[in-house]
């Protein structure tokens, strides 16, 4: 499945107030879901001195899943295609390793 099939079939499955016209809501459910992974990382760092164990994985996956669901939400919301999102950051990122500039702050560099 490419980007732009997993997008529309997710699609299928948005049930929340306003689809098509409400950026709000998967944009809480992308921060929420975020923290769920950085929450499960953080636990095999302290639980299991960092050593990913094959459940902590699945457990991840599973967080990672709905982190790109709302993603995927959130481009349809703008009008974004998900393969035209990762086109655009590959290019970006590329742009800056030609220039030396990954290290550093700040969105233009």
């Amino acid at each position: 499945m490419d980007l732009n099939q997993y997008q529309d079939k997710s699609r299928e499955t948005a049930r929340y107030p306003d689809v098509g016209n409400n950026p709000i809501y998967p944009t809480l459910g992308l921060a929420g879901e975020s923290g769920e992974v950085a929450d499960k990382v953080k636990k095999v760092i302290r639980d299991k001195n960092g050593v990913f164990g094959e459940n902590e994985k699945i457990q991840i996956k599973l967080e990672l899943g709905d982190v790109l669901w709302y993603v995927a939400q959130l481009s349809s919301e703008l009008g974004f295609k998900l393969e035209d999102v990762a086109i655009t950051n590959i290019e970006k990122l590329s742009s800056r390793s030609k220039r030396g500039a990954i290290s550093g702050d700040g969105d233009n560099r």
